[in-house]
């Protein structure tokens, strides 16, 4: 970019005087007076027109930069091979592209030596023949329509197609969010799969509103008290403008959904409000040097409109900026600046003043630019914080497909309808791939690596990708496959590919230019085949010619293949263990992928064209894999709630390899997962991980949210753990539904089983009962704080009469439960020969249900020892008629009434209580109405063989 800070004279007027004057004058004239930057621009803006223009003087051309030292010897040596090989396409495209990188002494040498050469240059005549006098609005919608009507589909199957916004483009379902999410520890793209089927779950039940593209400026939405309240705002009208920050993960859509919105405007579809809409990527502001004013920055990328934008300037209201990619910004950003708030130089407030981009993109959103105007800010989720102090009128997030999108997402992509369903109906079946697959890029990669295998007849079922390194895998290996004759070495190239994108994981780095290239040793006219092409995209759309991977989990698996490729990396375990620190979750699906490549369903295709893979390497990362996964299995024990353990277990998931997991899952005793989040794609790999597991005993998973669906995942093998704790995971009655299937399988050895905090109701009491006759290991049940009411508990009483019934400890705390079911209740302690430990506290009993329990205490037949009553709702009345039922039981050991309203008036009959019954050791009378002198009654009961607690 050039140095200069000075911005000369209009563009437009510059070209005007081209066309009016002798070519060659003018040419000279324009050289003369234009400035470094406008010399820029107009080489920027002419530049494919130019590389068409000079390909028969690259000879000469080049030798003259050379001569002038703009290029050095071996970038001239570079367009000069690719000449003497009959490119010359291709050599003028690298020979515009160093010079735009060079700056303006470069440019300047090259036009120069143009003007030189006019008369055999033909094409430079249509160059300076240009901005054609036209209605600068029908002018700028019809550029936009032209650069956004088309969707370019790059496969290995049918090549690059291009085909019509409008046709291919499949609806985004966008959601209004709370814009203070942060996402910390985790990689965005898991996190979002994470959220996905929450959100989902709350779009249906309307928690969530759904914005469509054409409303963004319609209405806004801000977070209250920690609820979501949707507020009407219509802008139409507004003199204040609105800001609209749109957030999503690398891949989910935004860049497209920003094609679509200025598409839409273009033709006339949508926000007729706005007059004008100038769209902005953050990757092109990067390469502004210096500092700038809006007319400028507007001019760069739309030099036509010449000196109509002071008019714009006089109504802000018709005016919509664009800035996509935030994430990319390579200046800082922050809101809470209070140096961008006092220094002058940083609040940019007209149109005209110089400053730094971040400062004019910074007082656009605040409405300190053009207030009236409206804005739109697209961004990846972990960046989106930058903007929690600005005024953001409506925050929302890419959702990305619901699953009737991603069906019609498959039927687009392909051609053959049959293929489309086969590729749709593998990964419906497959949890990981299935759930992954909410993100359009990640479609993408399925729709390319899948279609193979259901195109041609010869592949093998089984060989069909199951995770996610082995989707990706198929993916390079498709690539490879058709482009093998293009690549001499690809085992050379692949590598310093790799090398390049672990360098930009490491520093969070998408997108590299020529200098970066050549560092690695990869020519920039590489780039111009079909093969690297595909691997790495080649952006010439800003000043300087930019790379970027097709998508972010692309260049992360380019990283871990790279280490495979490197002949004996005796340090990998040590990088290893850094990356895994990093807390940020940069390397997350590094180390996915470097472990799955440890697969040879994962490595096999690649061999095929890289050779085999170091044996010492796949070793080493399988033994880091051991020695980790043991060690975060026994660190969460110690300290529950930390997330590493079940990134192990994907990673172990990824490696496919039985003998690892059986050595290092087959002998644990306890998982202990508690106060982790767990969604589907967890689940999925934890109950794989536990198909190995030989003596689990305890599997705790309180407070893990894991739902329903991630009960379904889990249901075929829990029945081989003896603890199993699911407290607080909101699995409600269709979840116990599933899981009665675990309790009726012959081999379950479930002995514990904690379902309190579950959303439950009499709805699945039926199921249970039949589960807990069946069943003949489950001793200790715990439904407490849910919602099964008098029916629930009937239907339980039916299954506690059944001498079949094993279950000794029953928990039903705070169920809604009253004197209604107590009859029942109480036949079922009489009948039944296991229980004794029945826990009823926090419900609503009162003393008449405690009379009609009593009754079932007073028979010989009871068993019970641990009695909870407490929170019921109990009086003295009832105290005489539970003395009298103790008076004659032999079993019961613990009595608590606590919470409940005795007075000083059960004294003596609960002094009667303790004497008569001689194996009761502790009762609990906290918290009732008992004065100084009857608490002091009470404990002089306390002796050698009673516990009185007051």
């Amino acid at each position: 970019m050039a140095d200069s800070s000075y911005r000369g004279e209009d563009p437009a007027t510059s070209t005007r005087m081209l066309m009016d004057t002798d070519p060659n004058l003018t040419t000279t004239k324009l050289l003369t007076t234009c400035d470094d930057y406008w010399l820029f621009q107009l080489t920027k803006f002419y530049s494919i027109r130019l590389a068409e223009a000079i390909e028969e003087m690259l000879e000469g051309l080049s030798l003259t930069l050379a001569d002038e030292a703009n290029f050095t010897g071996q970038e001239y040596d570079k367009v000069i091979e690719l000449v003497e090989k009959g490119n010359r396409a291709d050599s003028s495209k690298l020979l515009l592209n160093l010079v735009m990188e060079k700056g303006s002494q470069a440019q300047r040498v090259m036009w120069q030596s143009l003007v030189k050469l006019r008369h055999g240059v033909p094409k430079l005549d249509e160059i300076l023949k240009e901005m054609e006098h036209l209605d600068v609005q029908q002018k700028h919608k019809k550029i936009l329509r032209v650069q956004t009507e088309a969707l370019r589909v790059n496969t290995v199957l049918v090549k690059e197609k291009i085909f019509p916004l409008a046709d291919r483009y499949t609806e985004l379902t966008v959601i209004s969010t709370a814009q203070d999410q942060k996402l910390e520890y985790e990689h965005e793209l898991l996190a979002r799969g994470r959220d996905h089927e929450k959100w989902r779950e709350k779009h249906f039940q309307k928690e969530l509103q759904k914005i469509q593209i054409d409303q963004l400026f319609r209405s806004g939405f801000c977070k209250r008290h920690g609820s979501l309240w949707k507020i009407k705002r219509f802008f139409r009208h507004s003199k204040s403008g609105s800001s609209v920050a749109v957030g999503g993960v690398p891949g989910i859509g935004k860049t497209t959904m920003v094609q679509k919105i200025v598409f839409d405007w273009a033709i006339g579809k949508i926000y007729p409000q706005f007059q004008f809409v100038f769209s902005f990527k953050f990757r092109y502001l990067n390469t502004i040097q210096c500092r700038i004013n809006l007319r400028n920055l507007i001019l760069d990328q739309y030099p036509y409109f010449g000196n109509v934008l002071g008019k714009l300037w006089k109504n802000p209201e018709g005016l919509l900026f664009i800035f996509d990619g935030l994430d990319e910004f390579k200046d800082s950003i922050d809101f809470s600046d209070n140096r961008r708030n006092r220094d002058p130089r940083s609040m940019c407030t007209d149109p005209e003043c110089w400053c730094e981009v971040s400062d004019i993109v910074c007082s656009l959103i605040q409405h300190k630019l053009l207030p009236g105007c409206s804005v739109l800010v697209t961004s990846r989720p972990a960046t989106l914080h930058l903007l929690e102090k600005a005024e953001i009128s409506v925050s929302a997030e890419i959702l990305g497909f619901l699953a009737d999108e991603r069906k019609e997402y498959f039927n687009k992509f392909f051609e053959d309808q049959t293929v489309a369903a086969a590729v749709y109906k593998h990964v419906n079946e497959n949890d990981i791939l299935y759930t992954m697959s909410y993100n359009p890029s990640f479609c993408w990669i399925l729709c390319l690596s899948l279609g193979p295998f259901f195109t041609y007849g010869d592949w093998k079922q089984q060989q069909v990708p199951k995770t996610i390194t082995q989707l990706y895998s198929y993916y390079i290996y498709n690539i490879l496959k058709h482009h093998s004759r293009e690549i001499e070495n690809p085992h050379d190239v692949l590598l310093k590919l790799g090398e390049l994108a672990f360098t930009g994981v490491s520093e969070k780095k998408i997108v590299f230019r020529n200098g970066d290239l050549i560092q690695y040793n990869l020519q920039p006219s590489q780039f111009l085949s079909g093969f690297m092409m595909e691997v790495l995209e080649r952006d010439d759309s800003v000043q300087s010619v930019v790379y970027t991977f097709p998508h972010l989990t692309i260049q992360e698996f380019m990283a871990a293949l790279a280490q495979f490729l490197i002949p004996d990396p005796m340090d990998i375990q040590k990088l290893l263990n850094e990356v895994q620190r990093k807390r940020d979750g940069r390397f997350e699906l590094f180390l996915h992928f470097i472990t799955g490549l440890t697969s040879p369903q994962a490595a096999q295709p690649l061999e095929e064209f890289l050779g085999p893979f170091p044996h010492q390497t796949t070793c080493r990362v399988i033994d880091w894999l051991t020695e980790v996964t043991k060690r975060e299995i026994w660190d969460a024990w110690y300290e529950p709630g930390e997330g590493s353990i079940v990134s192990c277990l994907h990673y172990l998931f990824e490696s496919q390899s039985k003998a690892v997991a059986q050595a290092t899952v087959g002998s644990v005793q306890t998982f202990a997962f508690s106060d982790l989040k767990l969604t589907q794609i967890d689940c999925a790999i934890l109950s794989h991980v536990i198909g190995f597991c030989d003596t689990l005993k305890q599997l705790d998973l309180f407070a893990c949210f894991i739902q329903c669906e991630g009960l379904q995942r889990l249901v075929s093998v829990l029945h081989k753990c003896q603890d199993l704790r699911l407290t607080l995971n909101n699995l409600q009655d269709s979840g116990v539904k599933l899981l009665c299937a675990a309790l009726r399988n012959p081999d379950c050895k479930i002995q514990e089983l904690k379902l309190g905090i579950n959303d439950l109701t009499a709805s699945c009491a039926e199921d249970l009962a039949a589960a807990l006759v069946a069943n003949q290991s489950l001793t200790l049940l715990d439904l407490g704080h849910n919602g099964l009411g008098d029916v629930g508990v009937k239907l339980l009483s039916v299954a506690l009469k059944n001498p079949d019934c094993k279950i000794q400890s029953l928990r039903l705390d705070k169920n809604g439960l009253t004197d209604s079911c107590t009859e029942e209740l109480s036949s079922a302690l009489i009948t039944n020969e296991s229980l004794i430990d029945l826990s009823l506290g926090n419900n609503n009993l009162q003393d008449s249900g405690v009379k009609l329990l009593s009754v079932a205490l007073s028979n010989p037949d009871c068993g019970i020892k641990k009695l909870n009553l407490e929170m019921n709702g109990i009086t003295d009345s009832c105290i005489e008629d539970l003395s009298s039922a103790l008076s004659t039981n032999q079993s019961l050991t613990l009595l608590t009434l606590n919470s409940n309203s005795l007075t000083d008036r059960s004294v003596p009959t609960l002094q009667c209580l303790v004497q008569a019954c001689r194996n009761l050791e502790l009762i609990q009378l906290k918290n009732n109405l008992f004065s100084p002198i009857g608490r002091g009654q009470l404990e002089t009961l306390q002796g050698s063989r009673l516990c009185v607690t007051v």
